[in-house]
């Protein structure tokens, strides 16, 4: 998984052809829970681009996006949104593959 590192990265990512911003802080419970499958997912769905987005140093592109709980996930597409899982409960495994498989449909 990528870091992003600038609003810059962040418009040109969300260009490419399925890109997919993980919102995630390191002090949040839930997005730690996350942490140790999201190899597995990134391998199983290799054709989406993953990146690591830390909510504290994009607050603003946060506020931006209407992302307020985290972990959420935002899916791009060619500049389009196209799709998000973003509220604050704890997701599992299984929930994120059927969102990502929702995309591919």
């Amino acid at each position: 998984m990528k870091t992003l590192e600038s609003m810059e990265q962040f418009q040109a990512a969300k260009q490419e052809e399925k890109t997919v911003f993980l919102f995630s802080a390191d002090w949040c419970p839930d997005c730690v829970f996350i942490k140790p499958f999201m190899p597995e997912v990134e391998e199983k769905f290799s054709d989406f681009t993953f990146y690591f987005v830390d909510r504290d140093q994009f607050m603003e592109l946060c506020q931006e996006l209407n992302v307020f709980g985290i972990p959420s996930f935002v899916a791009y597409s060619k500049g389009e949104e196209r799709g998000r899982f973003v509220n604050k409960d704890r997701k599992t495994q299984e929930q994120i593959e059927d969102f990502l498989a929702g995309l591919s449909a």
